[in-house]
């Protein structure tokens, strides 16, 4: 709904408020000031939650059993998928859609005393648990899932048309293109520089007679009626086409000025080249061009290349962990963290966790998940330096929340 206000205030975006734009700003207008027919949640019923994912966005509605003996919506969610999320495949997607629901309900989907029912038109997600292709995206899901007491059920798509509806607006779809530079102007402005291909096959053209390890090929090919059998079985992989001289259908290139540098820089300076590796500006190079020793030159020519000197990485051998060093006393080195996104207490909904290095002794402080340093300072001045004292080593273990 909001979408075109949305597209109105982005960056670089001109100010034009037309008929789309007061409709998207007239309808949130009435979605906030008219009560939606929702039904309250009662916690001791069993909660059933119907999604869908489309390739731009994901819908789901979550419902309660009511005294009318049918489902009644809670809530609706309808959200488009943004940057990398939009090449997710149909089975990611719609695993998402799953993840999304539950946080966006977390407060009534967590801890339920009847596991949730999910609903979806994606057979594969019944088994995600047993699923054999796990990257680092699919563990982190399951992590966020692991807290939720839910089951997945099968339905066709054509039982799903609410979700389906919500998951295939047409505001979600009218997305409009971010603009994309394929090459900048100074791109542009070296592939000016780069000596064109044929005119390098002219050039080469003209300088085969100046080589003079090709004289007696090309003397073959000019007389090669009266060549002897043995230097006919010879050359017999080059023949001559268009004023070229080719071997095994490549042009040979003659060792005349810079014309093999040349065609190296074509295949490997260019900017529209990248400046690939060895093995790749070889392949590159000998699809169409040959000469003797071209595999040593091209590898030279790489290794030599200013630019890729200045881009690769520096070699260093990895450093293993290091053990920290083991305490001799209580409470001479510290270790902490933070346990993160728990139900709300007032202002905190996270957990200061310090552990004594040497007897394993833990203090549990209760804080916000927006802690910063001057704060942690009081926490551990009353909780830890009082009673016993300031620690020579502080270790933090993973630190998330911790400013």
């Amino acid at each position: 709904m909001a979408r075109p206000l949305h597209n109105l205030v982005k960056k670089d975006t001109p100010w034009k408020w037309d008929t789309k734009e007061q409709e998207a700003f007239q309808g949130l207008k009435n979605a906030i000031t008219n009560a939606p027919v929702l039904c309250h949640a009662d916690p001791s019923k069993p909660y059933f939650l119907e999604m869908d994912a489309s390739g731009t966005a994901l819908g789901s509605i979550l419902s309660q059993w009511q005294g009318d003996g049918r489902l009644h919506p809670l809530g609706f969610l309808s959200e488009s998928f943004k940057g990398a999320e939009q090449n997710y495949n149909t089975h990611d997607k719609e695993l998402l859609a799953i993840i999304r629901s539950f946080e966006y309900w977390r407060i009534f989907l967590e801890g339920t005393l009847h596991p949730v029912t999910v609903f979806t038109d994606h057979h594969n997600l019944e088994y995600w648990k047993e699923s054999r292709t796990f990257n680092h995206c699919h563990a982190r899901w399951h992590l966020l899932l692991a807290g939720y007491n839910f089951q997945i059920v099968y339905c066709p798509g054509k039982q799903l048309g609410k979700p389906d509806a919500l998951s295939r607006r047409l505001d979600h779809a009218d997305i409009p293109p971010a603009n994309q530079t394929m090459l900048p102007n100074p791109v542009f402005a070296n592939v000016a520089l780069v000596t064109p291909e044929k005119e390098l096959q002219r050039q080469i053209e003209a300088s085969l007679d100046q080589d003079k390890s090709l004289e007696e090929i090309l003397q073959f090919l000019q007389n090669e009626s009266k060549a002897l059998p043995s230097i006919k079985r010879a050359f017999k992989d080059y023949g001559m086409e268009a004023g070229l001289l080719f071997y095994q259908g490549q042009i040979v290139v003659p060792d005349v000025g810079t014309l093999r540098t040349d065609l190296l820089r074509i295949f490997h300076d260019s900017p529209l080249a990248g400046h690939p590796g060895r093995q790749q500006t070889l392949e590159l190079v000998s699809r169409n061009y040959y000469w003797p020793g071209i595999r040593a030159d091209t590898y030279w020519h790489v290794d030599s290349c200013e630019t890729c000197q200045w881009i690769r990485k520096p070699k260093y051998a990895p450093i293993p962990p290091q053990p920290l060093e083991l305490p001799s006393r209580p409470w001479q080195h510290v270790s902490y963290d933070m346990i993160v996104d728990l139900p709300k207490d007032g202002n905190n909904n996270s957990i200061l966790v310090i552990v004594d290095s040497f007897t394993k002794y833990g203090i549990f402080v209760k804080c916000s998940k927006k802690l910063k340093a001057p704060k942690l300072a009081e926490l551990f001045l009353e909780h830890v330096w009082k009673r016993h004292g300031n620690a020579e080593r502080d270790n933090l273990r993973q630190g998330q929340g911790l400013q």
